[in-house]
């Protein structure tokens, strides 16, 4: 059954392609009078229980499903030079998310600012099992929670494991003092409509829709659309900059997993309303969130709607 309904869902992506929601060159900003997708991250609702997805991101993965609902997305680096994703939803969950991944040490020290969530991924390299189970978090990866998942036998393993979030225990409420601030953005800033990201082997780029308003995603080139809600985007995007550090950890070809610390301070650039705002981020324990104030020391709120933050060097 949910095998139909990805491919149904994927008939539709291809629909919405053809009518040009998703059809743009990856080296422009989206060309004017495209059709819009729904927009996705909805506001925290006042109670927020907190499911954290990990999301696979290499080409053989794509397109994913159900991130569009987010609130949240942290691109994080991953050995090999690729880039994976961490979806925080708080107050809205799809039928369906993927493909899920295995978790990161990166994801251990995200995830204490947002209490006690779930943390849904598939696998973890032995080292970093007891890291994940003294975390204040749910493990809910497949090995713990088999009746949550299933695979696409249309898609290539191992990238085509989804999630059903509703047969997930959920996680605790989003505490409120570390949800996004959210407000006018700033004066000044300067004009621009494209900004990307590169890593060793993958890059992230975000293009400024005045139509849409919103930062439209690429991934290598390529627009980036969900399967369930086509071309994704986002009003805010936050580029952080951060020490990145190599673990104990390698994956089978002998390349080590970096590790991206949050927790400190450093550049950022805040890109929201068509224009990018430099600043610095902080963040001062794992249980905290993380604020970003302009040059001046001004605050640099986010626009409500959904935020992406790249974690890069």
């Amino acid at each position: 059954m949910r095998r139909e309904l990805l491919r149904a869902l994927s008939a539709a992506l291809f629909v919405l392609a053809v009518l040009g929601g998703v059809a743009c060159s990856p080296s422009q900003p989206p060309r004017a009078g495209a059709p819009s997708p729904p927009a996705g991250g909805a506001p925290a609702a006042a109670l927020a229980p907190v499911l954290a997805v990990k999301i696979d991101n290499v080409p053989d993965a794509r397109p994913p499903v159900g991130i569009g609902a987010a609130n949240l997305i942290y691109v994080e680096p991953v050995e090999g030079g690729y880039s994976r994703l961490l979806a925080i939803f708080a107050g809205q969950l799809p039928p369906l998310v993927g493909p899920v991944r295995s978790a990161r040490e990166t994801d251990a020290e995200l995830l204490p600012q947002f209490g006690h969530p779930t943390l849904a991924y598939s696998g973890a390299a032995p080292e970093l099992l007891p890291v994940i189970d003294a975390a204040p978090l749910t493990d809910a990866s497949d090995a713990n929670q088999p009746a949550a998942y299933s695979r696409d036998e249309a898609r290539p393993v191992p990238h085509n494991l989804f999630l059903d979030p509703a047969k997930l225990p959920p996680g605790a409420d989003w505490p409120a003092q570390n949800r996004p601030v959210t407000g006018p953005a700033p004066a000044g800033g300067r004009p621009t409509d494209h900004y990307e990201v590169s890593f060793p082997a993958a890059t992230a780029a975000f293009y400024w829709s005045p139509q849409d308003q919103r930062w439209q995603v690429s991934m290598d080139g390529q627009p980036y659309a969900a399967v369930d809600t086509g071309r994704l985007g986002a009003p805010t995007v936050v580029i952080q900059r951060v020490q990145v550090r190599e673990s104990a950890i390698r994956d089978a070809a002998g390349n080590p997993s970096p590790i991206a610390e949050t927790v400190g301070s450093g550049p950022v650039v805040v890109l929201r309303d068509g224009r990018a705002f430099d600043g610095t981020w902080s963040r001062p324990a794992r249980d905290a969130a993380t604020t970003y104030t302009g040059l001046s020391g001004e605050p640099l709120p986010v626009a409500s709607g959904q935020v992406w933050i790249v974690l890069t060097p």
